[in-house]
């Protein structure tokens, strides 16, 4: 697979731009000199770490997440090079950039990536579909689980194996799930040697078919818990776990949830291929801007984005979310706060109150300032909530605009999409969707926008019926129904810190690791 332009006739073209400060300091260096790419902590004081000390690591030791020390910015003419490419090929552009040689040299990197997407059912891997009235959709969700959670989990994965198989070491990974990370992350790695891993679903609050497609799975190294309670609380047990360092080291723990730098580093070429398939030219002395809609919960595909957008790429960005509206909040009047309960809705992945990777954003937005960062985060999780500081609810509201969609809306957007163009969107999409259909309403002409769809419309019967629309299940999904089951219960009444210590001890006796 060709992988388009190398690195170095990319490099002329390329600035890094790093440090804190409002004014990012930008000099132009050739990446082949550009030395090892290193990761910060969101919150500061923690060591920096290389891409492999970050994919293993998950959190940072104090709590924080991590990014780049500093980003490479991208010149008009690399942007117009890159825009040739096909998906693999800005996947592997990007990951040389964040990783660097000397850890995955480039025909290996070419390689991961290359097996990374073999499973999935689209030849262009993410496709477009150009529907009536400027719809663009951009389909995230051709893997294996039928979500896009595919795309960044199958190379994190290939990544994590091929620093194991170096190491000769083993790991466990441990996932919270709210509905599609759970799948996604189990077919990634179900039957390796290398990897156990440990799924925690919210009992009742996924569709069947999100259920079944983690339920079902019978590797020898998978196991899963039903929880009694939602996705934000099922991450409580999973945090306290990995505060436990002395356990983390003996155990080998990670976590493959967005907090994870890889997966947001792959989500980036998300970004960039809505960008060049949607941008009506590149042909002119300026680039023109794309609107890019993100229908988020965790917030991870929308920190993509915004480094995107730091790294020189022309999008606005739109944050769509359902009734779960922490994020919308924020960004229009600087409210960072829970609401009294997470609301169920028919876009069930995004259900979600806590959006993790917005701490991402704070840092990237405020000049890397780690100080505030941390002091928002930890009163954002000592007490609920925070109001943001005025400067950066600014430039936040500068980077992006936002807007909370409800069910009514999910389903009347679904049915106009179907009776528009017989198109099926997932509830997520139409949560995208939604807004590009009121922005029809509101301006007389809108700019160039593309709406990320991250699930297929099959995951999802039970809105497609809301919708007064019927599902066309595809026969691997409906074979689900017949596959045997595995899942503990986790009731609210045990101690589920406990329970998962149980399952990775018992894990590690298996594979000869000692209490």
């Amino acid at each position: 697979m060709s992988a388009g332009p190398s690195a170095s006739r990319a490099a002329a073209d390329t600035r890094w731009a790093g440090g804190a400060g409002e004014t990012w300091s930008l000099r132009t260096v050739p990446l082949q000199a550009s030395g090892s790419m290193w990761y910060v902590s969101t919150r500061g004081t923690a060591p920096r770490v290389d891409f492999e000390g970050a994919l293993f690591a998950g959190y940072a030791p104090n709590g924080g997440l991590f990014m780049p020390e500093e980003l490479p910015r991208l010149g008009e003419g690399t942007l117009r090079q890159w825009s040739a490419l096909s998906y693999p090929g800005l996947v592997t552009e990007l990951c040389t950039l964040f990783i660097g040689p000397e850890l995955i040299p480039r025909d290996d990197l070419e390689g991961l990536v290359q097996r990374a997407f073999s499973r999935f059912r689209h030849r262009d891997v993410v496709p477009l579909s150009r529907l009536r009235n400027g719809l663009n959709v951009l389909e995230l969700w051709h893997g294996v689980t039928y979500a896009f959670k595919d795309l960044s989990l199958c190379c994190t994965a290939q990544f994590l194996q091929y620093f194991l198989e170096k190491r000769g070491t083993h790991v466990t990974v441990v996932v919270g799930t709210s509905g599609d990370t759970g799948s996604a992350a189990i077919e990634s790695v179900q039957g390796t040697e290398s990897v156990d891993i440990v799924v925690l679903l919210p009992q009742g609050h996924c569709t069947k078919i999100q259920e079944l497609q983690m339920t079902t799975a019978q590797g020898e190294n998978v196991r899963v818990f039903g929880v009694e309670g939602n996705s934000d609380e099922l991450d409580q047990p999973i945090k306290a776990l990995f505060a436990d360092e002395a356990f983390v080291r003996k155990h080998n723990l990670m976590s493959l949830n967005s907090i994870n730098w890889a997966r947001v580093l792959v989500q980036m070429a998300h970004h960039f291929f809505a960008y060049f398939r949607c941008a009506p030219s590149l042909d002119g002395p300026l680039l023109p801007p794309v609107e890019v809609v993100v229908p988020t919960g965790a917030a991870g595909n929308l920190a993509a984005g915004c480094i995107a957008q730091k790294m020189g790429l022309p999008i606005r960005l739109v944050a769509a979310v359902n009734r779960n509206d922490v994020i919308h909040r924020a960004v229009q009047r600087g409210d960072f706060s829970l609401s009294e309960t997470v609301h169920p809705t028919l876009a069930s992945a995004m259900d979600i109150q806590v959006p993790y990777n917005m701490e991402r954003i704070f840092w990237l937005l405020s000049g890397s300032d780690s100080q505030m960062t941390r002091a928002l985060m930890e009163q954002f999780e000592r007490t609920g909530g925070v109001s943001l500081p005025k400067e950066l609810q600014s430039k936040l509201s500068a980077a992006m605009t936002s807007e909370s969609v409800g069910d009514a809306a999910i389903t009347q957007t679904m049915a106009r999409c179907w009776e528009e163009n017989r198109y099926l969107l997932c509830p997520h999409s139409a949560v995208a969707v939604s807004y590009h259909y009121q922005q029809m309403h509101r301006e007389a002409s809108s700019p160039a926008r593309c709406c990320l769809a991250p699930a297929s419309a099959a995951k999802f019967p039970e809105a497609v019926l809301a919708a007064g629309l019927t599902p066309e299940p595809p026969e691997d999904i409906l074979a689900l129904e017949r596959k045997e089951t595995r899942c503990t219960p986790m009731r609210k009444s045990d101690d589920w810190v406990q329970m998962l210590r149980s399952t990775i001890e018992d894990m590690g006796r298996r594979r000869g690791v000692t209490s």
